[in-house]
């Protein structure tokens, strides 16, 4: 027994799987026997034969020194690389880089003469691991090869050299603050969309918004997700995170759209237009019915596009293709398929397919490619339209003065149904889930139903997914959030068939991936926020403080000890404030306490009484907000007298706006004064998430006097006046 036990516990060192962490009561919490057990096994351990974990031990202990090189080497601000060769030491070792700048760099060292970082035995076998020291490098992607005197190569590796921190703009390393809306996108009414907020909409919003003195707008995730099931419409759970959602696609700003003449007749039918107006009068967005529409059109767009389309158009996207590759051949294949079989009735994503398609590679989902081309091509083009059509958005939202243009969001993980598993399954842990450990905001615990990377996986693919991850959701001289940046540390991986509650932590190289986030954040000129709430490490604020990462404020959350909230003054300037999140209500909702009862009918308390005594806390959270608001000066009277809602509503907000915060970023909905949710965690069953649009149509709203009145506050704020 003790020795199945040592033997474990060598696996959960080797495998980064923590064995205690403090929870929000700053309390230790150790993981459980069964829950490292069944971790294990999410890794590929079998659990329940102790030979073969033992072998399994030895050659993860063993493959580290086995190799010459590792398959990927991060350097930031050193020139050591490591490397392994076999005792008795070569006379000498020939070394090269090619530099991602072509320039070719070589010499050749003497073993004998290299520092000593290490040495093992290993059957019969001497490893000695020495420190090559290189000259200095650009930052970038480059390869390294080493070889013995007569050429034959010893090892190749991918060499990333980074920079010391993230970008950040001008603007603000010359001590500006920014501010801007925050909005889901397809949240936003306009009388001439489809009931969905769409490209269109972004551009003519991001144009109102610098008009009102703003410098950025914030988006949900615009990652893709399932047309052939439009009820999957949760943005943190999408099919593939490299590319886009395309309900945002304007049919109507299509270039062939103009042409089509069975676009066009289908579009102007009355039973169509009555369609449109129906979606567009929908207080939620329905999914089904707006997806039903688009393709619909989009369909008929695209014949025209293929039958007559320009030649200029068509080598865009012929080059769009070719540029895409084989994520781009994947993601059309897996979507012409998912589409197949959803009319099969075939529902539950690539998991319920027939296994012969479970491998793109593989004959039959080739075989479909080759039948069904044009139906793989529709879903490529799609991805060009909407590529083509946030890039439109993206240039009349700087031309207009947004400084900082657009503010997009990076989801923790995809829909373990989708694309991005289905191309490349084996990147991650199909026996586990993400989620977070019990906390304030969920007692219970979460699981969000994503499947983690696995770390070994992602390390030995030289970290290739992760920075096309980053290119495909930096935006030129914009801003990026990392949803729940602790994952580049470490994530909570919830074993299947368990409670959220007897998960654990598996732990990520987390030096490695922020140095790569560095390297692309100064390539793109792109801000980089850390969404850094609820339980954070002291590893991970240590590290986003090096690396320039931007903290994440949520005022909601900014409390003293004694339970006073935050003075403005306080706030760090390395950070984005804001009042709310998606996972919180709106400020009218959460002073009002509409979303107490709201969480107590979908029986998310999991212990009697629970929602009282959140209820007494809320009232000694709106105590201590009136008084803060009093000490600022931002509201007449004492803190004892009543206060209108509008009064509130702009008081709060011109508070945040104090802050010496760099990045300011406010809710339309509080805006609006609304109340409804757009998301509440643990319900996707029984609460319709993320579905929820503004009570009034964009241009109305930005125009109207009272946004004007606050927008004029919160620049007056923002420059440093006293008079916000």
């Amino acid at each position: 027994m003790a020795e199945r036990q040592e033997l474990i516990e060598r696996l959960r060192q080797l495998r980064g799987i923590g064995q205690s962490f403090t929870d929000f009561r700053g309390q230790a919490q150790q993981l459980s026997e069964d829950s490292l057990l069944r971790l294990l096994a999410a890794l590929g351990h079998t659990v329940d034969d102790r030979r073969r974990l033992q072998r399994e031990a030895a050659a993860l202990e063993e493959s580290e020194w086995r190799c010459v090189l590792p398959p990927v080497v991060v350097l930031r601000g050193e020139r050591r690389v490591p490397f392994t060769v076999l005792a008795p030491l070569l006379p000498v070792i020939h070394w090269r880089v090619a530099s991602e700048q072509g320039e070719t760099l070589s010499g050749e060292v003497n073993p004998a003469q290299l520092a000593v970082l290490g040495e093992r035995g290993i059957r019969e076998l001497w490893y000695v691991r020495l420190a090559l020291e290189l000259p200095t490098l650009e930052p970038g992607y480059h390869g390294l090869r080493l070889a013995r005197a007569d050429g034959t190569l010893l090892a190749s590796t991918r060499l990333i050299v980074a920079p010391e921190a993230c970008f950040e703009p001008e603007l603000i390393h010359r001590g500006g603050r920014v501010w801007g809306p925050a909005v889901q996108l397809y949240t936003l009414r306009s009388s001439r969309n489809w009931g969905i907020g769409d490209f269109t909409d972004l551009a003519g919003f991001a144009e109102a918004a610098a008009r009102l003195g703003a410098d950025l707008v914030g988006l949900n995730p615009l990652h893709a997700l399932f047309p052939a099931d439009p009820a999957l419409c949760g943005p943190y759970s999408p099919s593939s995170r490299y590319f886009l959602n395309i309900l945002y696609i304007d049919p109507e700003a299509v270039p062939e759209f103009a042409a089509s003449v069975e676009a066009r007749r289908l579009f102007a039918t009355a039973d169509f237009q009555a369609r449109l107006a129906a979606l567009r009068s929908a207080p939620r967005v329905d999914y089904p019915g707006v997806t039903g529409c688009k393709l619909e059109i989009l369909r008929e767009v695209f014949a025209t596009f293929t039958a007559r389309g320009s030649h200029e158009r068509r080598t865009e996207f012929l080059q769009f293709i070719n540029n895409g590759g084989q994520e781009l051949e994947f993601f059309g294949l897996f979507h012409a398929l998912h589409e197949h079989f959803t009319a099969a009735g075939v529902v539950g994503g690539w998991p319920a397919w027939p296994e012969a398609f479970h491998d793109p590679k593989g004959a039959a989902a080739q075989s479909f490619r080759l039948a069904e081309s044009r139906a793989v091509e529709f879903h490529c083009w799609l991805q060009w339209v909407a590529a083509g059509q946030l890039q439109a958005a993206e240039r009349k939202a700087r031309a207009a003065g947004l400084r900082l243009g657009l503010y997009r969001d990076l989801a923790v993980g995809p829909n373990g149904a989708g694309d991005e598993t289905w191309a490349a399954p084996k990147l991650y842990a199909a026996d586990a889930t993400v989620g977070a450990p019990p906390d304030p905001l969920a007692p219970q615990g979460q699981d969000w139903g994503i499947p983690p990377v696995r770390p070994d996986e992602l390390r030995a693919r030289a970290y290739e997914p992760f920075i096309r991850l980053l290119r495909a959701n930096m935006g030129r001289h914009g801003a990026l959030r990392i949803d729940h940046v602790m994952m580049l540390f470490r994530l909570w991986w919830v074993p299947r068939g368990c409670a959220s509650a007897a998960g654990g932590y598996v732990h990520y190289p987390l030096d490695e991936l922020l140095a790569i986030v560095a390297l692309e954040s100064q390539r793109r000129q792109c801000l980089v926020i850390g969404e850094d709430l609820g339980t954070v490490p002291p590893e991970v604020r240590a590290a986003m403080a090096e690396y320039g990462l931007y903290s994440y404020r949520v005022l909601l959350f900014e409390r003293e000890p004694d339970g006073r909230f935050r003075r403005p003054a306080d706030y760090p300037r390395r950070a984005l404030a804001t009042i709310g999140t998606h996972d919180l209500p709106p400020l009218a909702s959460f002073w009002a306490g509409s979303d107490i009862g709201l969480r107590e009918r979908l029986a998310l308390y999991p212990q009697p009484g629970e929602a009282d005594v959140e209820r007494q806390a809320r009232a000694a959270a709106r105590a201590a907000l009136l008084e803060a608001l009093h000490a600022e000066g931002l509201l007449p009277g004492k803190p004892s007298e009543a206060v209108s809602q509008e009064d509130l509503l702009h008081a709060v907000q011109c508070f945040l706006a104090r802050s010496p915060a760099a990045v300011l970023v406010l809710q339309p909905e509080d805006w609006l004064g609304m109340d409804t949710p757009v998301n509440v965690p643990g319900t996707h069953e029984n609460y319709p998430n993320w579905t929820c649009k503004l009570t009034a149509d964009w241009p109305a709203f930005m125009a109207a006097p009272g946004v004007r009145e606050l927008a004029e506050a919160v620049n007056s704020a923002r420059r440093g006046s006293d008079d916000g």
